[in-house]
């Protein structure tokens, strides 16, 4: 049997250079730590600041005059309210009301949206996208073209203050703006999946090496992988899609049913119908486990000796130094705060956890 063919993003030979553990990922081939490992690429994120290679995600663009009518009604979320230069985190659902992918829609203008996709499920968004938008508008598909690096941690506007965009230049959090780096035009936009202030760059993915060697050339700027990715977006309780959502698990069920507003509102879209006669079977929670030794996704949660849920996330969170997880448990024990893990040979016992775990994050520094 032939082993699977990976896709690399232009800066494969990059981190190879640099000594990475290339890993499997999403289809795609890609570096999952470099030579000081996860927890110093962690640490380092959260204190200073880091580069990451996330050119495997998927970047559409909507044109058209009815654009924001027709996505309004294709996602979870309302687009008809975006004001131009705000990022807005979004769902693709099915009829039932599951997350068929979790995204970011950017409002370029009154009659344009830029679109982030993640990477394993970037056929079947455009798809699925396609078929709701119709024939009316502009819609493609530009993610071959598109490079994009995510620079994240405290001292991130400090670098790009160094490469000449001061902080007057840069976008709040949830914005973006087109600016000038290196001579070239790029997309950049105050988002990111750590917890810490960070900025995600789109720009031509032609120039990708150039840009990566350029940004590493800062002393304070190290490179990071996919491993410290993880457990920076799990301290912060942020859901990675396949863990925490999935086409039969809803929004409300993964915990974000107030971000919905389905309230009093009357607004219709895919999947609001299920969304609103539903009932959810089950919720997202946080768990603070004993000891160091981590869940993995798939253990089975135990209540009083008896399956409760299912473990969809969990690693030794370094900022806490203990082991942390987030669980999809039974619908009707929100009460419960007692847990154990079921690792096979033995049990861990969890204390249920507020979410997010880390409470230190500065993305939404002024």
């Amino acid at each position: 049997m032939s082993e699977e063919i990976l896709l690399e993003t232009p800066l494969a030979a990059e981190h190879v250079a640099l000594g990475a553990k290339m890993v499997p990922f999403a289809g795609w081939n890609m570096p999952v730590q470099y030579t000081e490992g996860i927890l110093a690429e962690h640490h380092h994120t959260r204190n200073a600041v880091s580069l990451f290679d996330i050119c495997h995600m998927g970047e559409f663009r909507l044109k058209g005059a009815e654009s924001a009518k027709l996505l309004d009604h294709a996602l979870a979320r309302s687009v008809a309210d975006q004001p131009c230069g705000v990022c807005r985190y979004n769902f693709l659902l099915n009829e039932r009301g599951g997350v068929i992918d979790d995204l970011i829609v950017y409002r370029i203008a009154e009659t344009e949206f830029f679109i982030v996709v993640n990477a394993a499920r970037r056929e079947i968004d455009f798809r699925t996208l396609a078929e709701r938008l119709g024939a009316g508008v502009e819609f493609t598909d530009e993610s071959d073209r598109t490079a994009k690096l995510d620079l994240q941690g405290p001292k991130s506007a400090d670098v790009l203050a160094r490469f000449g965009l001061p902080a007057s230049a840069l976008p709040k959090y949830y914005h973006f703006a087109p600016v000038k780096l290196f001579g070239m035009d790029m997309l950049l936009s105050r988002t990111g999946y750590t917890g810490e202030l960070g900025f995600e760059l789109y720009f031509d993915a032609a120039r990708a090496v150039e840009v990566w060697r350029k940004i590493l050339t800062d002393s304070e700027v190290k490179p990071a992988g996919l491993g410290a990715r993880d457990t920076l977006r799990l301290e912060m309780g942020y859901p990675l899609y396949g863990h925490e959502m999935d086409e039969e698990t809803t929004p409300i069920e993964a915990g974000f049913g107030a971000m919905l507003k389905l309230d009093g509102s009357t607004r219709e879209f895919v999947g609001s119908d299920a969304l609103r006669n539903g009932k959810p079977a089950k919720h997202l929670i946080g768990l603070k486990l004993e000891g160091r030794r981590a869940a993995r996704a798939g253990m089975t949660v135990l209540a009083n000796g008896q399956p409760a849920g299912v473990v969809t996330s969990g690693a030794f969170a370094p900022s806490l130094n203990c082991a942390v997880a987030m669980a999809r448990i039974d619908a009707g024990m929100e009460g419960t705060t007692a847990f154990e893990i079921d690792l096979q040979r033995t049990r861990i016992a969890a204390e249920k956890h507020s979410l997010p775990f880390y409470l230190g994050g500065t993305a939404r520094k002024k």
